[in-house]
């Protein structure tokens, strides 16, 4: 299995009490940390990180707040430029915000910077409140995927031929010119995220190298066969398309340390959200196969690595706050799962 982690940006509210001029230089070490593989005491990680990820949204969840939330393509270009190894990620742009041309450029330009390190998660978007309140309205679910579905086929095109021209229903493109092409040949690994059956598993059979798709094991099963449906209906070898999720994660030494760490997390994000979220979010972790032990996460992990999954994207809630549980996931998680 490959390892990626997301990076505090605010956006779970996984910054709150880091006073705003230091939120910058807290994410910059956290990812030059990843970058070099290293723990806080300077011995290499068992394990290194394939890639780090943050989410493309404006706003706080699951309620917007006056809190800071960092804009991820921004974010990028800075990981970008203060990291050498590790690959850079989105979970996941949405295709809304942004003319799919003009994100090909900036993806492009961003992948030169990177050194060829760049991956493009992208969805249709669903958070209303930000769409709204930034003035793109909120179009109906068929009319948001359309948009993903052209906004990728502009992007591919960019990438492998310098140039682009769609003439689409939600968008239109006469021969915009993306130069120079990035560095990855081929052009930047597109992730399609979300498990739409009808439009999004077909979306991604025919331009994905990776999916993104979460659910119960039976959910997943499905999604994965529904996926491998459309890659036959295309002629395309389902083999092709690496399966990730992602996941909400927290090890603890032992069931008791666990918890105790659940509890600090849920106590920094109650007064923000109040006691029905907060109860909420504490059900979604103690349900997450990457909730409790090492020895816990590893075999339901493992699980899911027989059932297809290739890559797991595991989000720390603790990360600006406490690397011990990071590093213990290093030390005991990823050397059994690698």
């Amino acid at each position: 299995m490959r390892f990626g982690t997301f990076l505090p940006q605010g956006w779970r509210f996984d910054l709150v009490g880091i006073d705003p001029a230091e939120q910058w230089p807290t994410m910059r070490a956290l990812a030059q940390r990843l970058d070099g593989a290293a723990a806080s005491n300077g011995t290499a990680a068992s394990a290194p990180w394939e890639s780090l990820w943050v989410y493309d949204h404006f706003h706080t969840t699951p309620v917007p707040s006056e809190e800071a939330t960092h804009e991820t393509w921004t974010l990028m270009s800075a990981f970008a430029a203060s990291t050498t190894r590790i690959r850079l990620g989105q979970m996941c742009t949405c295709m809304g915000y942004r003319n799919p041309a003009y994100l090909a450029k900036v993806a492009a330009t961003v992948d030169h910077v990177s050194g060829g390190r760049l991956e493009m998660g992208i969805g249709g978007g669903w958070y209303e409140h930000e769409w709204r309140a930034y003035g793109y309205g909120f179009p109906q679910v068929p009319e948001r995927l359309r948009m993903l579905r052209e906004g990728v086929d502009i992007m591919k095109q960019a990438w492998t031929t310098g140039t682009a021209t769609l003439h689409g229903r939600q968008y239109d493109v006469d021969g915009a010119i993306v130069r120079p092409l990035p560095v990855q040949q081929g052009g930047i690994p597109i992730w399609v995220a979300g498990g739409g059956e009808k439009v999004t598993l077909k979306i991604a059979a025919t331009y994905a190298d990776y999916t993104n798709f979460t659910g119960t094991l039976d959910e997943f099963d499905h999604k994965r066969d529904v996926l491998r449906a459309h890659c036959a209906d295309l002629g395309r070898n389902p083999d092709e398309i690496t399966q990730s999720s992602n996941f909400n994660t927290i090890v603890g030494e032992t069931e008791k340390d666990a918890r105790e760490r659940l509890d600090a997390v849920l106590a920094r994000l109650r007064p923000h959200l109040g006691d029905e979220r907060t109860a909420k979010i504490e059900q979604e972790y103690l349900a997450s196969d990457a909730f409790g032990t090492p020895e816990q996460v590893v075999e339901r992990l493992s699980v899911r690595a027989e059932h297809g999954l290739g890559y797991s994207i595991h989000y720390f809630p603790e990360f600006a706050y406490d690397l011990s549980g990071v590093e213990l996931f290093e030390r005991e998680v990823m050397p059994a799962l690698s």
